[in-house]
């Protein structure tokens, strides 16, 4: 781990968004570092990550607004990350119809974006690589 936080820390100098998105997780969880108990540093490459299009990391800004109980921003948050192809903030939106915080038409216009970005990442081999597995996945349970 130490030698993945000096190139994450090379990376994330360079720009590299997966980088922060990597450097948060490791100050949120004490990976080779102290852990960063007030988030400065934690929110600090969360947030390049998630401004850089990296929809987890958007995802985890979204769940960290809403710890510090800002709902309005989690929500802001959930709904860009959703429109990047994220499940996970799809479906927290979906919890906030029910508490009365997103609206059916705004939750509509996020499933929509989802929607669009999850088909801009099909492919004619990706679609032949899930038969594949799907094929392997059969054949292992018959085989116990």
């Amino acid at each position: 781990h130490d030698g993945a936080f000096k190139y994450y820390t090379k990376a994330a100098a360079l720009g590299n968004i997966s980088a922060h998105f990597n450097l948060s997780l490791m100050y949120r969880n004490g990976q080779c570092i102290k852990k960063d108990k007030k988030k400065e540093i934690y929110k600090f490459h969360l947030e390049e990550a998630a401004i850089g299009g990296h929809p987890i990391a958007r995802n985890n800004l979204a769940c960290q607004e809403e710890e510090d109980g800002r709902l309005d921003r989690a929500v802001k948050h959930w709904v860009i990350a959703a429109n990047l192809g994220n499940d996970v903030s799809l479906r927290s939106l979906r919890k906030f119809i029910k508490k009365g915080l997103v609206g059916k038409e705004e939750y509509a216009s996020a499933l929509c974006r989802y929607q669009t970005a999850v088909d801009a990442t099909k492919s004619h081999q990706r679609e032949l690589a899930e038969s594949f597995k799907a094929i392997c996945e059969e054949k292992s349970s018959q085989s116990e």
